[in-house]
């Protein structure tokens, strides 16, 4: 005779096992997200020289699991064309991330791909709203109660 399982305690298990999106990663001393503009330096070896290139964008996506997270970072280069990369934060060619501009606020999506066909000035919208909710949050709530009026007789 099989035993039976309860669906609820699968869909548990489930969920335990498969947490949601990750929107967040910490790298070596930075901590970062979907949304934020980064600049990602990396060493790059030609022949015997080494130097290091530095690429500058807003995080699309961050991707994988444990130690083989990749994130994708997009930028618009010369002539309005969209350069996207895709850099493995295992990788010891990733020397650091540096944040420049903080943007996780402003999304509620894991995934921001919806960005490759907004202009420049459409994307500040994830900055400004990010801002507001930094306000939103510092800000403490005052409720305004205003008195009514009493007619005189």
């Amino acid at each position: 005779m099989s035993k039976w399982i309860d669906p609820i305690e699968l869909i548990f298990d489930i969920v335990v096992q498969y947490p949601g999106m990750a929107i967040d990663l910490n790298f070596k001393d930075s901590s970062f997200g979907v949304g934020d503009r980064v600049k990602v330096a990396q060493k790059i070896k030609e022949g015997e020289k080494t130097r290091t290139s530095i690429f500058e964008g807003i995080v699309l996506a961050i991707k994988g699991r444990a130690e083989n997270k990749m994130v994708t970072v997009r930028r618009v280069g010369a002539a309005n064309i969209g350069i996207e990369r895709i850099f493995p934060m295992s990788s010891p060619t990733i020397q650091g991330v540096e944040v420049t501009r903080k943007g996780k606020r402003g999304v509620r999506s894991a995934k921001i791909y919806y960005v490759r066909n907004k202009t420049k000035r459409e994307i500040e919208s994830i900055y400004s709203k990010s801002l507001k909710r930094e306000k939103a949050k510092t800000e403490p709530q005052v409720k305004v109660i205003k008195k009514a009026k009493r007619k005189s007789k």
